[in-house]
């Protein structure tokens, strides 16, 4: 069987690593161009790309695939092709190539969290599971008929992050039971349930700025939702306090006041219902620490208010 894969970030290696392992023949990988990245704004390749060209599979880097990389697709005569986290979206005529249809690998219990920030979103709205789905890809976004499925509970201390690594490998793992089912006729798409459908909006920096009139588990949802990109911010001083992990805890207060700021609880910070401890965070121009560590050596006054400075 001959696979193109297409995808960009590190969330979509494992899915390429597991189908090279497994000994599919990837004929080409099709990833987003390279981007200036750094304070140098070197331009540096994707994640996919690098693992790819160790493998020695010839990689495309078209602008827009569905205008500068028919021509290439159709020249590598794949019979599947593969999404992970591509980044671009697949035209009538590119999904038309390959004979046996495109898979996606999604990172959400599908119809849920539809949409490019699925992994973030579950955790912004509070969901107590999270998963990945393996779907036929068709014209819309997220919309085409469901393969398999895998859930995992989403834990205390779960982040963005860390959810993508772990949904990462699960991925991997159920897209070569899919392609496996495929094959031997056991896997059959299923189609979605419109009524459970949602769709979650691109992230972007202003959702990081922190409302401490919310409730305490809404806060916590945003830190982690939002943690490593764009992050859950505070005002503070003369710039912003960057929030990566915390958790519920008792205590109330003006929303915004500093309850407890010291190295042995460290920082908990009152909300509209219930208050929040910030286990970790990062000063500016600093690195991450623990909340305890850094009141260590920056003492923050117990009853100040944290609010943003309106211009």
């Amino acid at each position: 069987m001959r696979i193109v894969f297409m995808g960009t970030p590190d969330f979509a290696v494992p899915s390429l690593r597991a189908l090279v392992e497994a000994g599919y023949e990837v004929v080409g990988v099709f990833t987003q161009p390279d981007r200036p990245k750094g304070r140098g704004n070197k331009l540096t390749p994707s994640p996919v790309k690098v693992y790819a060209m160790e493998q020695n599979i010839p990689v495309y880097q078209p602008q827009r695939i569905r205008r500068d990389g028919v021509e290439d697709l159709k020249a590598l005569a794949p019979d599947l092709c593969v999404t992970a986290a591509f980044g671009q979206i697949l035209s009538q005529e590119i999904l038309d190539i390959p004979p046996m249809g495109t898979v996606n690998v999604h990172a959400s219990l599908l119809p849920r969290h539809r949409g490019s920030a699925p992994i973030a979103w579950a955790l912004l709205q509070g969901d107590k599971t999270t998963g990945v789905t393996t779907m036929m890809t068709d014209k819309g976004i997220d919309t085409g008929a469901m393969l398999l499925k895998r859930e995992i509970p989403i834990g205390p201390e779960d982040t963005c992050g860390s959810l993508t690594e772990k949904l990462s490998l699960l991925g991997a793992e159920l897209l070569v039971e899919t392609i496996q089912g495929l094959e031997n006729g056991t896997v059959s798409p299923i189609p979605q349930d419109e009524a459970q459908m949602t769709y979650d909006p691109m992230l972007d920096k202003a959702m990081g700025i922190v409302d401490w009139t919310k409730d305490a588990a809404a806060i916590v949802g945003q830190i982690h939702g939002l943690n490593p990109w764009p992050c859950a911010t505070t005002a503070y001083g003369d710039g912003r306090l960057k929030l990566l992990l915390a958790e519920v805890c008792e205590g109330s207060g003006t929303p915004g006041e500093v309850l407890t700021a010291d190295s042995k609880q460290g920082l908990i910070i009152a909300c509209g219902s219930g208050s929040v401890r910030i286990k970790k965070l990062q000063a500016p121009g600093g690195k991450p620490m623990d909340s305890r560590d850094y009141l260590r050596g920056h003492p923050m006054a117990q009853g100040l208010i944290l609010k943003e400075v309106e211009a």
